[in-house]
């Protein structure tokens, strides 16, 4: 997130502060199967510590900082701190179990979207969810992304505005899926997002709330 620090609890009291539709979350598993949030699959870039998060305990996590004092949260923490709806990203395929035991636990099937990268999760998220809502991410795609989420069972496409094109966006309709547009940090790329006539766009600036819907 481009005002706060990305993926804490910080970052997501400000995306609800300016009140984005959907703030999106990065899910992996510690080495004691906690869910954790952050995005990537090391601790190097966004916290003082270095290594993989699946070599490190939910405590070796919590020690360090993911900037100015904040700490790597825990899936529960998020949903307790916030009431904005979430789409909580799978970005290591173990963490759909895990996932869909606090969903499941909770109840939160109407509350969180879950989305990946990964088709697998998607079609496991959806099987042990019922009624999940999920979104197949993609960056580098071709026609065949549309084939894809539909044997996926995904309800959304969450694409790369840079590679969106015409073509993608009318398959996709004919498909009755959804269209999300990331990452929309330009006047550029938002002109683009309502000339397509996608149905929102992911950004890293919640004040860009004021021109449309987003999620952060």
């Amino acid at each position: 997130m481009g005002v706060a620090p990305e993926n804490t609890l910080r970052s997501f009291a400000a995306a609800q502060e300016a009140g984005l539709d959907v703030i999106e979350l990065d899910l992996h598993l510690s080495k004691d199967g906690a869910l954790v949030v952050m995005h990537d699959t090391e601790v190097d870039r966004t916290t003082d510590g270095t290594g993989a998060i699946a070599d490190k305990t939910l405590a070796e996590l919590r020690a360090l900082d993911a900037g100015h004092g904040e700490h790597i949260p825990v899936f529960e923490e998020v949903l307790d701190a916030v009431r904005t709806p979430l789409q909580a990203e799978i970005k290591d395929v173990r963490a759909a179990r895990a996932l869909a035991e606090v969903m499941n636990g909770r109840n939160l099937a109407d509350r969180v979207e879950v989305s990946s990268f990964h088709d697998e999760a998607i079609t496991e998220i959806a099987r042990l969810v019922p009624g999940v809502r999920t979104a197949l991410i993609a960056g580098r795609y071709g026609t065949d992304i549309v084939d894809r989420a539909v044997e996926a069972g995904a309800s959304t496409v969450c694409l790369n505005i840079r590679r969106l094109t015409l073509e993608i966006v009318e398959q996709a309709r004919k498909a009755d899926l959804a269209i999300i547009g990331w990452v929309v940090n330009t006047q550029d790329h938002l002109r683009l997002v309502r000339a397509l006539g996608l149905d929102g766009a992911t950004t890293d600036y919640p004040e860009i709330k004021r021109t449309g819907r987003f999620t952060a």
